[in-house]
């Protein structure tokens, strides 16, 4: 079973209910307060911490006096808009006393489908873990269309524990696992505390058991738990409410734990070498060296560019005599590639006529 104290990198889905008064709309500031010393405690411990929160709808419902009762889509997407800016500044002044900065990251469903503005959404992540930072990520439910939307952040999150190679994915939520019924209307229902296989009857089991103010049901849990266990992130279903669920988690708390039989970069790295290579670049003698020992390939050290490739497509990579090395998502066009194959990385503003990355293929982005 996978414990929180050994996660390298850590997505952790809060929902609604979790953070929103039913009754009046209004946060729940010592619940809040408590993730904070969570999240503090896994930062403290070395792990990458990024949040996926729901809440602003049900925040600017409470603002604008809408109930809890369906709402038309325009009303949605402006309680979103009035709702957000108050779960961001919530954020930001939870996390600050323990001298964490926070980011906000608004996506939609197009952002993940869309190579292009995936490949910007990880970057932006990535450099925003880099810098320390607790990302706090949520659908730009203000633009987001029921034919645009990931429509909830149960999946959401599993998409973002993908995007950010995340070896944990945590589900915060009413429930304290994944039953075998609903237990709320099945005395004998009993809970799973690993699970090892989604299979179909496992699927079969899942039921829709959400909250008023969540979206979500067991059915869009088991369909993350696919998502985040393919890519090698082990996921948990825990109950939420009590006022340090994740320290409440790594102490025993009751979960259900969706295990991965791989790591998420092994995942990576299996992913890109099944992929059929857009076009090919040749390498020199240094690159080629460079590569086996781990390091990422620079545009000085390409030769020679074929084939017709976008950003982020897979290419192969050549050594002289035309044997494959490895396989690759490229950080340039084709076109691109030509022009600064051969030349320095602080030559690549001048050649292009814009800023670009330093490196043509990451080592991360490779599987040799």
């Amino acid at each position: 079973m996978a414990a929180l104290s050994s996660a390298r990198r850590v997505v952790i889905k809060i929902g609604s209910a979790l953070l929103v008064d039913r009754d009046t709309g209004a946060l729940k500031t010592s619940w809040l307060n408590g993730l904070a010393e969570d999240v503090a405690w896994l930062k403290g411990r070395g792990a990458d911490v990024v949040l996926v929160s729901s809440g602003s709808i049900a925040l600017g419902r409470g603002v604008l006096s809408l109930g809890v009762s369906e709402l038309p889509l325009e009303q949605s997407q402006a309680a979103a808009a009035v709702g957000q800016i108050r779960l961001a500044r919530a954020y930001e002044e939870a996390l600050a006393p323990h001298g964490l900065s926070t980011a906000q990251v608004l996506v939609t469903l197009e952002d993940s489908a869309d190579r292009r503005r995936y490949l910007n959404t990880r970057a932006t992540l990535g450099q925003l873990l880099s810098f320390g930072v607790v990302p706090i990520v949520n659908e730009n439910d203000t633009v987001a269309t029921d034919e645009i939307r990931f429509g909830d952040n149960d999946r959401l999150a599993a998409q973002i524990a993908v995007t950010v190679g995340a070896d944990q994915l945590i589900l915060l939520s009413d429930v304290d696992g994944f039953y075998s019924a609903n237990p709320s209307v099945e005395p004998t229902a009993h809970r799973f505390d690993i699970i090892d296989d989604i299979t179909p009857e496992i699927e079969a089991m899942a039921g829709d058991a959400g909250s008023g103010l969540s979206k979500g049901g067991m059915k869009t849990k088991v369909m993350a738990a696919k998502t985040a266990t393919a890519a090698g992130c082990a996921m948990a279903i825990t109950e939420g409410s009590v006022l340090r669920p994740l320290s409440a988690l790594e102490q025993g708390a009751k979960a259900t734990w969706f295990t991965a039989g791989i790591d998420p970069q092994a995942a990576r790295k299996a992913w890109i070498a099944s992929m059929k290579p857009a076009g090919e670049i040749t390498l020199d003698p240094g690159a080629v060296q460079a590569l086996h020992s781990g390091k990422s390939l620079l545009p000085a050290g390409v030769t020679h560019v074929t084939g017709r490739f976008e950003r982020g497509d897979p290419v192969a990579l050549l050594s002289s005599d035309g044997h494959q090395l490895a396989q690759g998502l490229t950080r340039y066009t084709a076109a691109e590639a030509r022009i600064i194959a051969g030349h320095r990385s602080h030559d690549i503003e001048g050649l292009l006529g814009y800023p670009g990355r330093a490196v043509l293929i990451h080592r991360d982005d490779m599987a040799l």
